[in-house]
């Protein structure tokens, strides 16, 4: 019998996590949709796996004998695959880099070449993820080595390294009221409708909405977008306001669309991030020492 890893992996966040609703939040997913994935799991194995309560979900004595096995299985799993996709890239000298939005500003184009050189022959393999991908396929292996703005889902599991900080600004439709401002305090902005990334995004959705800095405000969500040019035009289109990095608007510049200086919140973090088995893994480790070594013409992004 063939079992869908997908499943094995929310029976696995449900068995430890003990309810349907943290499981749920935890994987991102709605709860009615983890529900169903369950139940078709218990479908194709012909036993039941978990006893539901109102205090929650307790495993049975065969869903216990699974919860034993199947967090090795997984990582057994994802670990071949890490490996197969790796050899892959050893053979064909590419490594598989993964970034969101602008990758490292300006210093992309600085950390490709500085690779090429330390590594003749070989090519990095740039690849733009989604936003409802934060962590641009690296927690997946689909990517060797990734360019994210942290924090971002899963995290915890992989190497990080930050290389840079920048203001969190605004982005404004460019009638809105506040566009003719010098500087905006972030609890002005608290009851305008903001452009959010999808929910499965998690952590990463959060900060860019600044969730935790609001002192308990609800969040307003204006519309829902997943790549940088229907976030544009959200905004442009009045639908909603969103915090960005201060650089999106030289590289994110468009008609319609105002970017202006935010008091009161954080900054955003520019990371390199790898899986810990690449600790070792010296084409990896090339690439992150590039990223590294740009470190002192980061720290001050341009005005």
């Amino acid at each position: 019998m063939d079992v869908d890893t997908r499943l094995l992996r929310y029976f696995a966040a449900v068995a430890e996590e003990g309810t349907l609703t943290r499981a749920a939040e935890r994987l991102f997913v709605s709860q009615p949709a983890l529900t169903k994935q369950i139940k078709q799991l218990e479908t194709q194995l012909g036993v039941r796996l978990f006893t539901r309560s109102h205090l929650g979900m307790t495993l049975t004595e065969a869903g216990g004998a699974l919860a034993e096995r199947v967090p090795a299985l997984l990582a057994a799993w994802d670990q071949a695959m890490r490996e197969t996709k790796s050899a892959a890239g050893q053979e064909a000298r590419v490594l598989r880099v993964g970034f969101l939005a602008s990758a490292a500003n300006e210093a992309t184009p600085r950390i490709i070449a500085e690779f090429a050189r330390r590594r003749p022959g070989w090519r990095a393999d740039m690849r733009q993820a989604a936003w409802s991908n934060p962590s641009a396929g690296l927690a997946d292996g689909d990517v060797d080595v990734a360019l994210l703005r942290l924090p971002f889902p899963g995290q915890d599991a992989l190497r990080t390294a930050v290389l840079f900080t920048e203001p969190r600004w605004v982005a404004l439709p460019a009638g809105h009221p506040f566009a003719a401002r010098d500087l905006i305090p972030f609890r002005d902005l608290w009851d305008e409708p903001f452009v959010a990334a999808p929910a499965e995004s998690g952590r990463w959705r959060d900060h860019w909405l600044a969730t935790d800095e609001r002192d308990g405000h609800p969040v307003r969500i204006g519309a829902v977008t997943e790549q940088p040019d229907d976030w544009l035009s959200a905004i442009a289109n009045g639908y909603g306001i969103a915090l960005a990095p201060a650089s999106a608007a030289r590289f994110y510049a468009r008609p319609g669309v105002t970017y202006r200086p935010v008091s009161g919140v954080s900054p955003s973090r520019v990371g390199v991030a790898w899986a810990p088995a690449d600790d070792t893994h010296p084409v990896v480790q090339d690439f992150v020492r590039c990223c590294l070594d740009n470190i002192p013409r980061l720290e001050e992004p341009p005005a």
